[in-house]
């Protein structure tokens, strides 16, 4: 890949990478399928959480019995991606190099704190997925890298995250406005940290650290739900289209990002 005199692009799923090229918005001088190499081919529970091969279809992580109980919101973002048979081919790690504002797992995979292993001709090194898209179709891989997996910590105790989308359709569709959640109680089901992320509403998924601080020291009581959602609604930047207008994508993440946090919350074993 890195001696490639064109560009060059990895083949794991093919989802994204076909369709861009049967309709001709790319034209690859190198394809380098990655199928066949062991590391990128499985989930493997670690000392420290979990990695996900970057070839590992999204339908295998809904059947992984330890993943979907530790992240059950990353496995529904990613379950969420195409129909079945795009299940049967689709990776969360294709899915974050797409590059897509509107793609599914990221959102969930920001709020989890997961990280890209990422190896290339320099050597290997670990990034954060909020720092792997830098624009709709852009990323921050040099020439020649790849991600390998998705690495995944292991959730704190009393901890819960979920993702929401909204859609027009309820399948085959990509989200119009999206909010993960991840959260971690402490006694009295008090809210002691949070991540809060939302897709399909700027260039790049954005983390809110400001609606996390408005639950943090909560019960998500309704001010604090509503604090939240004012916070979601601040960060958007969306644009209009046919899908959704700024007004609609802004009114909706507040939602999302509210009804995410109670799921999470239940998860966490809040009452």
């Amino acid at each position: 890949m890195a001696n490639a005199k064109g560009s060059a692009f990895l083949l794991a799923g093919g989802t994204d990478l076909l369709v861009r090229m049967k309709s001709g918005a790319i034209d690859p001088e190198l394809i380098v399928d990655i199928k066949r190499i062991p590391a990128t081919q499985a989930i493997t529970k670690t000392a420290s959480g979990f990695k996900i091969g970057a070839g590992v279809p999204c339908a295998q992580l809904g059947r992984d019995a330890a993943l979907v109980k530790a992240w059950p919101g990353v496995v529904e973002a990613a379950n969420l991606i195409g129909s079945d048979q795009v299940q049967g081919r689709c990776t969360v790690a294709g899915n974050l190099c797409n590059a897509s504002p509107a793609a599914d797992s990221v959102p969930a995979m920001v709020a989890a704190r997961a990280k890209a292993a990422i190896v290339g001709a320099g050597g290997r090194r670990s990034v954060a997925v909020e720092k792997v898209v830098t624009g709709p179709g852009r990323t921050s891989l040099e020439k020649g890298e790849f991600i390998e997996a998705i690495v995944l910590p292991t959730p704190a105790p009393k901890s819960g995250d979920a993702y929401l989308r909204f859609t027009p359709r309820t399948e085959m569709d990509i989200a119009v406005c999206s909010a993960a959640v991840n959260l971690t109680l402490g006694p009295k089901g008090v809210v002691t940290a949070a991540r809060v992320v939302l897709g399909a509403v700027a260039p790049t998924v954005v983390l809110v650290p400001a609606a996390a601080k408005a639950i943090i020291g909560s019960t998500l009581d309704d001010d604090a739900l509503a604090n939240l959602a004012a916070a979601c609604e601040a960060a958007c930047a969306p644009i209009d289209d046919k899908r959704g207008t700024v007004e609609f994508r802004t009114e909706v993440a507040g939602v999302l990002a509210r009804r995410a946090a109670k799921l999470a919350y239940e998860r966490a074993g809040g009452k």
